[in-house]
Parts: structure tokens; C-alpha cells; sequence
């Protein structure tokens, strides 16, 4: 696996990965609408050169906040892979703590970030009812039965 990062070269691929695996590129969080094929980020790729994972970024408010963190095969390290080198970056560059946001379904990715340092920090009760005025096809309940509802933010301090 290599770790890539996202430049105009790569931005085609990018685009087509969300589109595969979200059915569209656009974010719609508490802080904001996002078209993550036009942040900055990292690819993770596989010995034929395939993205296999994708994570994504954006500064707001001097602050580094993940917006987008997906690989097509979990449990192999390749998430990991693509948060230690954002983590190493950040700091890096002199940022103190990164931000992300969840929503209150996706109990894995909860489990995930909480494994890797990352704590609660903040409910946005109900944001999902908002974002859904920006995008209507965000499901109301997720595949595992909960109803999709609330944004959790978890930060992980880099000091």
C-alpha cells in the first residue's frame, strides 16, 4: 500500500471513488456543505495503483477538521495508515488538535476514532434533520436499524 497525496494529477480518480462509493462527492455537516473531491487529502493505493481508501480535510478557524475518511477494505490498516499520516502532517504544521465529525448511527466509526485517541466533544442534536434540507437523499435510518439523526463531534489533541 502507498499513501498519495491528493493533487490535481489524481482529482479524476478522486471524484470517481466518491461517486462509486457515496453515489456523490458532497458533504453536508454541522459546519458546513463540502465537496470533498476538491479538498486536500491523501489516497491510500494498492500494488496496481487503485484507490483503496481516501481521507480528506479542510482548516477552519485554524483548525483541521476530517471530513471524509473511507476504505473499501477495512481491517487491514489502511484507514489507520491514512490518519496516522493527516496526524503527522498536522502537526507538522503546527496544529494542535483535529477535528471530525460522525453521525450517531455509525457506531464503527465511533469505535474506530475512540481506538485511535480521538474523544467526544460535541452533540449536535437533530443536525441531520438540516443537512437533509441540503441533501435530501441522506437515508433516515441507517443499515444497522438506528435512526440517523444527530453529528458527534471527536477531536484528538496532538500535543
Amino acid at each position: 500500500m502507498r499513501i498519495r497525496e491528493i493533487k490535481e494529477d489524481n482529482r479524476t480518480d478522486v471524484e470517481a471513488f466518491f461517486s462509486q462509493q457515496w453515489g456523490s462527492p458532497l458533504m453536508v455537516v454541522a459546519s458546513g456543505v463540502y465537496d470533498c473531491s476538491e479538498l486536500d487529502g491523501y489516497v491510500a493505493l494498492n500494488e496496481a495503483g487503485d484507490i483503496i481508501g481516501l481521507l480528506t480535510f479542510a482548516y477552519r478557524n485554524g483548525q483541521m477538521e476530517v471530513m471524509s475518511l473511507d476504505s473499501v477494505k477495512e481491517g487491514v490498516g489502511v484507514g489507520t495508515a491514512l490518519l496516522e499520516t493527516v496526524e503527522n502532517g498536522a502537526r507538522e504544521k503546527g496544529i494542535k488538535a483535529i477535528h471530525l465529525v460522525t453521525t450517531n448511527d455509525n457506531v464503527h466509526a465511533l469505535a474506530f476514532y475512540q481506538r485511535r485517541g480521538y474523544v467526544l466533544h460535541k452533540l449536535y442534536k437533530e443536525a441531520v434533520k438540516k443537512a437533509r434540507l441540503l441533501k435530501p437523499e441522506i437515508p433516515h435510518v441507517a443499515e444497522n436499524g438506528i435512526p440517523i439523526r444527530d453529528e458527534i463531534e471527536l477531536i484528538k489533541s496532538l500535543v
